[in-house]
């Protein structure tokens, strides 16, 4: 069921050529902007593969709920369903990261290219469940973009030491660009895959918990008696 899943989510996205084509080039124009400072450079490519890859899985999971539900309706679990359109997710992220892994590689000399390539895996990781919660709380694609728009938005003009940024989902890419780039201590990659270990497991459930709720079998009113 979940390889099943996951195949479906995969040319349903493919269909979509041309959104597919601008979530891929998003990182880009991010790391062209600030091409010129190499850590906000690696940082805004990492949130840029964030936003690209949740702005993903809010199309895949709007774009599959009414299947979601026919397949609700014949047995399939909701637990099932999640889970394979979030291995698909995943496995396109995380190709995606590689890409960008390897531009990285080329154009820039970091202090730590491997702490990089955990950069964007971790940040695929948070985002891929967070585009699922928003679609799952929003179910519509403009309202979700929009969201996500915020998000990411706040998440680059916060102040990084504040509290308010802390408590965003990406936080842990200041943490892991500054370990990856300059030559600090341990202290940054132990905060950077702590906060990444919260907020991927609080997306993760709250991802689950809604899929179930919003799947979960409807008992309909008995007929009243003539």
């Amino acid at each position: 069921m979940l390889w099943t899943i996951a195949e479906t989510s995969l040319r349903e996205t493919g269909r979509r050529r041309a959104a597919l084509l601008l979530v891929i080039a998003l990182p880009l124009a991010f790391y062209a902007a600030r091409s010129d400072m190499q850590g906000q450079a690696v940082r805004f490519l990492a949130l840029g593969v964030g936003w690209a890859v949740a702005t993903l899985a809010l199309f895949s999971h709007v774009g599959a709920r009414h299947l979601d539900r026919r397949l609700a309706v014949v047995g399939a679990s909701p637990t099932a369903l999640l889970l394979g359109r979030q291995l698909a997710l995943l496995g396109m992220g995380l190709a995606l990261a590689g890409g960008y892994f390897g531009l990285v590689a080329l154009t820039q000399d970091v202090h730590r290219l491997w702490a990089v390539g955990l950069l964007l895996g971790t940040t695929v990781l948070i985002a891929a469940p967070l585009g699922a919660v928003v679609s799952l709380v929003l179910p519509r694609e403009l309202e979700g973009a929009l969201a996500l728009l915020a998000v990411m938005a706040m998440q680059m003009i916060a102040d990084p030491e504040g509290t308010l940024a802390k408590a965003l989902p990406l936080w842990s890419t200041r943490e892991l660009t500054g370990y990856a780039v300059d030559p600090v201590g341990s202290g940054h990659l132990r905060d950077g895959l702590a906060h990444f270990a919260v907020v991927a497991l609080l997306c993760a459930c709250a991802a689950w918990v809604a899929a179930v709720v919003r799947l979960r079998p409807r008992t309909l009113p008995e007929p009243q008696a003539a």
